[in-house]
């Protein structure tokens, strides 16, 4: 198993920087974001320009990682493959391509997205829509020798009511969407707000957690009780507000990090635990952010096997 970071958290900052401040803490690999640009959302950056990805784009990207001695895990595009809106969803699907392309040229063995919903659209017919368009890019990624890995984020975000907007939030989804060839990134702070034991979620699924992201969560009962599970209706224009639990860096939450990390190791995972930043506590501020993700590093470090 090896510590990483997704890079996302500094959007501003060129890779070169991110990288550098990734090796100097004492991360080993960067689960490094590819969205075409920023502004869309929270937490989404630029840091390879897979869509031009050129000899000269490539050569930049190597000459850092040899610079710094750190790994690429798997290149982030997380969006909806599902998109309502047929031309939107075209312009995902064509990036995505472009990441996997990216991927190959690299070396990178994995692409991580969404599999998304259309939120007017029953979860049934959305998986019979996913059924329908996700394997053509399940094969063209295996023919490149790189894996989809869908992260099981509920993106309650998309859904005008807060349900879920991407339906890979739980097991019964899991196995439905691995019979399309999709594999996992597991995140164990989606399953703690939706009251699914994370420890319970890794041996059964060890063959398709290949990847795995380092967020915690901090979860208010008492706020629960009044807002109800789908969180507070006043949204005062954050359609990502619950007002009963939000994200924190690993240790500053209510993850028991000490008994994933070994229910980890006892499934054989060999993969990359890869830090995800979306602690409102530690952000705002580059430098905030960079604490943050120290903090996550400090936390993890002695319980990841170096």
């Amino acid at each position: 198993m090896k510590l990483g970071m997704l890079t996302a958290c500094l959007p501003t900052w060129p890779l070169e920087l991110v990288a550098d401040r990734a090796a100097k803490t004492g991360y080993e690999r960067l689960e490094v974001a590819v969205w075409p640009g920023t502004g869309g959302r929270d937490f989404e950056a630029a840091h390879i320009d897979v869509a031009h990805f050129d000899a000269e784009e490539r050569e930049r990207v190597r000459r850092l990682l040899r610079e710094t001695g750190l790994e690429i895990s798997a290149l982030a595009y997380y969006e909806n493959n599902l998109h309502p809106d047929l031309a939107r969803r075209e312009e995902i699907r064509a990036h995505l391509t472009y990441a996997i392309d990216a991927a190959q040229a690299l070396g990178v063995p994995y692409v991580g997205t969404f599999i998304g919903r259309d939120p007017a659209r029953s979860v049934p017919e959305n998986q019979r829509e996913a059924a329908r368009v996700l394997p053509e890019l399940v094969a063209y990624a295996g023919e490149r020798d790189v894996k989809l890995i869908i992260e099981n984020c509920v993106m309650e975000g998309w859904h005008p009511d807060g349900h879920p907007g991407n339906i890979a939030y739980s097991p019964e989804l899991w196995e439905w969407m691995f019979s399309l060839g999709l594999y996992l990134n597991w995140d164990p702070s989606h399953l703690m707000w939706l009251g699914i034991d994370p420890l319970a979620t890794i041996t059964p699924y060890a063959d398709r957690i290949v990847h795995a992201q380092a967020k915690d969560i901090e979860l208010d009962p008492v706020a629960r009780n009044r807002y109800g599970f789908f969180g507070t209706t006043a949204k005062h224009g954050d359609p990502w507000a619950t007002g009963w639990w939000r994200y924190r860096v690993p240790g500053r939450g209510q993850v028991d990090w000490t008994r994933v990390v070994d229910r980890l190791y006892e499934a054989g995972f060999t993969g990359t635990l890869s830090v995800e930043h979306e602690d409102p506590l530690w952000g705002g501020t580059p430098e905030k952010v960079c604490q943050g993700l120290t903090i996550a590093h400090r936390t993890l470090r002695p319980l990841v096997v170096a």
